[in-house]
């Protein structure tokens, strides 16, 4: 795609039919959209775009640059440059549990972690949410629209016993009483720098890729910790009935 953009930018293209097949599938990735660059999302198809790059420059060379450093995030994800070292281990897990919910939300939550850090914040919110009511489905426990996520997750650390008043032992309550104000940190965090609700007046402090990197990866470790808590638990009472 980048290649045929510089080459409607520098001279023509005659490859508008396959332009317009890889944008649309970019634009229906949810991962990667968010990366792709504000011209691709924008121009449907060269003769739009021809139209804007030849307002931008007017050398070739000029051209080329700015649509490389349109592409240069989206090439840094598809690379593994921006991923973080827990990232395949949360993404594997989370993928077994459940490949189209749960999983689907980490990897919106990924994407948007370096492009979009308003929108990383509210995802990495949503995607304990959505851990938790997947775990209180599976243990057979209703809950209703009207729980937020620290009530969400106290039910399912409780039915998972990971509950800090579950247990005796005092490196274990903090360990889990640790995981609780993590929780509550997310939630937050979400209410204060996302893009969630309508605010009123400035923000003291504008979300960066850092404040979306810390919300994001803390989410995807407390989610991979539930999930496994529960696979383990899942696997063992299989066990006990079958025995």
């Amino acid at each position: 795609m980048e290649g045929i953009l510089i080459d409607c930018a520098t001279g023509g293209s005659t490859q508008n039919d396959i332009y317009e097949r890889l944008r649309r599938e970019f634009v229906q990735n949810e991962e990667l959209k968010p990366l792709l660059p504000p011209f691709v999302r924008t121009h449907r198809n060269l003769t739009s775009f021809w139209g804007w790059i030849k307002q931008q420059a007017g050398t070739y060379a000029e051209r080329r640059q700015i649509i490389g450093a349109g592409f240069t995030p989206l090439m840094d994800h598809l690379e593994g440059k921006g991923s973080a070292p827990g990232d395949k281990l949360v993404s594997e897990t989370l993928e077994t549990f459940d490949s189209e919910g749960v999983h689907g939300v980490w990897n919106k939550a990924l994407a948007r972690r370096s492009s979009d850090p308003e929108g990383a914040i509210t995802v990495a919110r949503t995607l304990l949410e959505t851990v938790c009511k997947r775990i209180l489905e599976e243990c057979s426990i209703s809950y209703t629209d009207k729980e937020d996520l620290p009530k969400l997750y106290t039910m399912a650390a409780k039915a998972l016993n990971l509950a800090p008043d579950q247990h005796s032992e005092e490196p274990i309550k903090a360990i889990l009483g640790g995981a609780m104000n993590l929780v509550n940190g997310i939630g937050t965090l979400r209410n204060r720098l996302s893009d969630s609700h309508g605010r009123g007046g400035r923000l003291p402090v504008k979300p960066s890729s850092r404040h979306a990197s810390l919300a994001v990866n803390t989410a995807g470790a407390v989610a991979t910790f539930l999930v496994e808590t529960y696979v383990e638990k899942h696997v063992a009472a299989r066990a006990a009935d079958a025995a």
